[in-house]
């Protein structure tokens, strides 16, 4: 019905992913200050001359979130002109544009005056509900002229429901955490850590350690928790096909998840494992966005 904001929508999803996994290729290779501490210019030049392969992967990191960053601005206004009738559109559209923009403004502010890595794990997550918005607007304009999804699901599933959406935020949260404080690689086995299953955090690295573990235990418990959906949609919501389908791809996705989680560690300096790590998280954050929004639609 909407076949050119549908392919704009698509394009403008593709964008944002390779937004945010360039984000993470610039933390993976220790390139945040390949532009030195000047933005939007790198080194106070438009175009840096001889630049180093820091430099280069900062600078096109810099240009694609600009360019992308005016495709979501366009894809919510033209979202918001053609599919104002359908309730979510307006609410999207207004996330889309507003986190795009703290987004580019926490990335400027890291460059110019330096952040510490608590702010830089943020950048990440907002780079993450960015994406969801996206894909969330897209998946709208697939949907309009269709009989809308309205699955009637009890008040505790969808209170779970938004429990495990607020939850997989904070492990997206620890996981970004372990990786601006150099915590990849504190614990060199798994399951256990250093063959221990809760090692001596007072000896040097004692911190990195403790990161760690945090994001493992917090994502372990999203595994439980996501099979609890599963098996809760399963036993309880067969009827609606959809619900059963999307949890299931989400337990799907967070073992893959963790399987590539436990690849950094033992396939360390590896940046394929660290962009699958990232893309994956965001995908499943983005699929509990969804479930989120239809299980709170009128009926």
């Amino acid at each position: 019905m909407h076949r050119g904001l549908e392919i704009y929508g698509i394009i403008t999803s593709i964008g944002m992913l390779i937004v945010l996994l360039q984000g993470v290729l610039v933390t993976a290779t220790d390139s945040g200050d390949g532009c030195g501490s000047t933005w939007p210019l790198c080194f106070g030049e438009v175009m840096p001359q001889s630049p180093a392969l820091e430099t280069i992967i900062e600078y096109s990191h810099r240009l694609v979130s600009g360019l992308v960053g005016l495709l979501v601005i366009i894809l919510a206004i033209w979202s918001w002109k053609k599919l104002s009738h359908i309730r979510e559109t307006k609410f999207w559209a207004i996330m889309a544009v507003l986190f795009i923009i703290f987004q580019g403004l926490m990335g400027a502010g890291a460059v110019v005056w330096g952040n510490s890595n608590i702010v830089l794990a943020l950048h990440f997550g907002i780079s993450a509900i960015s994406f969801a918005t996206v894909v969330i607007l897209t998946v709208l304009a697939f949907e309009d002229g269709k009989e809308p999804i309205t699955p009637k699901v009890s008040k505790g599933f969808r209170y779970y429901l938004f429990f495990v959406l607020v939850y997989c935020y904070a492990v997206i949260y620890t996981g970004a955490y372990v990786k601006h404080t150099g915590s990849s690689y504190a614990c060199p086995d798994f399951p256990l850590c250093h063959g221990q299953v809760l090692p001596d955090l007072s000896v040097p690295g004692g911190f990195q350690i403790s990161v760690q573990l945090l994001h493992r235990f917090s994502g372990i418990l999203l595994l439980i928790f996501l099979i609890i959906l599963f098996i809760w949609a399963f036993k309880q919501l067969s009827h609606v096909k959809l619900l059963t389908v999307l949890t299931g791809v989400s337990v799907l996705l967070v073992l893959i998840q963790a399987g590539s989680g436990v690849a950094i560690v033992y396939i360390q300096d590896n940046i394929t494992t660290s962009l699958i790590h990232a893309s994956v998280i965001s995908l499943l954050f983005t699929v509990l966005c969804y479930i989120g929004m239809i299980i709170t639609r009128r009926r």
